[in-house]
């Protein structure tokens, strides 16, 4: 039995009472005064008692209509302790319904105290609201643009582009029409089925700074670049005059030599790094021919190998749209990684697959595999995996560096499937707008 029974069952033993006494009456002036007067006693009790339900019962759909806690109705009876429950009910009601508030409140003065620009937008990029710091950073006010979508009011193609891609994997990085000099970095997080948070952070201090590094590195290594030159020429001059007698002199020449090549390698890597970053670089798309760059590719890894490898490539036929030079470095790079840490002996597999998501090449190795721990962060500058190794790969630190913004400049990925002792296949991920069938290409090339 619950709590409430106890109380249901008195509420409806006063009603018998009530009914019983009115029966005991309308019995008692039966038999003084005759059958027709008690009758007309227990009518009229009953009536009496009708008209009293029926004035409470529009007293109660009255205040239905308006429920407020100052207009609730005094009862008699039953109704005394409907009105007694429903007072209750409403007060706690209202009691909760201003926690609710208040709380709310709380929480929009907590996301408007963000550093971050905060929108809720629905499936339809309706805006439901924003904070004062993302009014700032997309120019908009959510006095005057609530409910309206906000591709309509950021009209920067890039923002435009990310927020209709539904593909929020990345970051988007671009600095808006609306305020010149200004780098926002916008991220959406999809919370609900039909809803998301759009947030934007105001990275013009980083991109200042990176770019000031950027700058700074490019310009050393332009002017490494020609001492350099004129050291390794220089040096294999002497390598070739020397004669090849295994003397201390012999061998000396041959590692400054090495050397020499090392610096220069990595002098070239830090300028294409550099310019691949520069947002002032364009991108030259052409039609680009997966097949034969994929041959070019397999040919220097086997002279990378000098034979200690079996490099294999499977049959295919492929065209994309994208810069031949930059794809022909990324992919290289991928197979000269390949190479240089897959043990003599091991096999170095290149496949190029498309379908609908877009393109892919797997360069797949079996060499001894990559903890899952090194993955997130083997595309950061002179990262590597296996320290002890750095000096003997004769690699500089920045090849799958070049791979990342290579791609990310084609609008791509790097994505790496590894297992420690089972080898590892890089995948360079490539949008399906970039792929063309060979009629295009053909026309493309006309």
């Amino acid at each position: 039995m619950s709590a409430a029974d106890p109380h249901r069952l008195a509420v409806l033993a006063l009603a018998a009472a009530r009914l019983a006494f009115l029966g005991v009456v309308a019995l008692i002036v039966g038999l003084l005064f005759g059958a027709v007067a008690g009758l007309s006693v227990a009518v009229g009790g009953l009536a009496t008692l009708l008209v009293i339900h029926l004035m409470y019962a529009s007293l109660l759909a009255a205040w239905l209509e308006r429920p407020d806690l100052d207009r609730i109705p005094e009862g008699w009876g039953i109704w005394s302790d409907v009105f007694a429950r429903l007072y209750r009910t409403r007060r706690s009601t209202e009691q909760n319904e201003q926690q609710l508030l208040e709380n709310e409140e709380r929480f929009r003065r907590t996301i408007s105290a963000l550093p971050e620009g905060i929108v809720l937008v629905d499936v339809t990029l309706q805006i439901d609201w924003c904070n004062p710091v993302a009014e700032q950073h997309l120019g908009i006010s959510l006095r005057a643009d609530q409910g309206l979508r906000v591709t309509n009011l950021v009209r920067d193609p890039e923002f435009v582009s990310y927020m209709t891609s539904a593909r929020f994997d990345q970051a988007l990085v671009f600095q808006p029409m609306s305020r010149p000099g200004l780098s926002l970095e916008v991220r959406v997080v999809e919370y609900e089925m039909a809803r998301s948070i759009v947030i934007t952070r105001d990275i013009t201090q980083r991109e200042r700074v990176d770019a000031v590094r950027r700058d700074f590195i490019a310009n050393v290594s332009h002017e490494l670049r020609t001492p350099l030159t004129v050291v390794k020429g220089f040096l294999e001059m002497l390598v070739d005059a020397q004669p090849k007698d295994g003397t201390t002199g012999q061998h000396h020449l041959q590692l400054m030599h090495e050397q020499a090549e090392r610096m220069h390698r990595l002098v070239e890597d830090l300028l294409t790094l550099s310019r691949l970053e520069s947002r002032e670089s364009p991108l030259y798309d052409e039609v680009v021919d997966v097949t034969q760059l994929l041959r070019e590719v397999a040919d220097e890894a086997r002279a990378l190998s000098l034979g200690r490898h079996q490099i294999q490539v499977e049959p295919t036929r492929g065209f994309v749209r994208g810069s031949r030079e930059e794809l022909r470095s990324a992919f290289g790079n991928m197979v000269s990684n390949a190479v240089r840490y897959t043990p003599g002996g091991g096999v170095i597999s290149l496949s190029w697959h498309e379908d609908v998501n877009g393109g892919r090449l797997d360069v797949t190795d079996t060499g001894p595999g990559i903890a899952p721990e090194h993955i997130p962060r083997l595309t950061e500058r002179f990262y590597r995996v296996d320290k002890s190794r750095s000096r003997e790969t004769g690699g500089t630190g920045l090849g799958l560096a070049i791979v990342k913004h290579v791609l990310l400049r084609h609008g791509g990925y790097l994505d790496v499937q590894s297992e420690v002792g089972h080898g590892t296949t890089f995948s360079a991920v490539l949008p399906a707008d970039r792929l063309l069938n060979q009629p295009e290409a053909a026309e493309v090339v006309t």
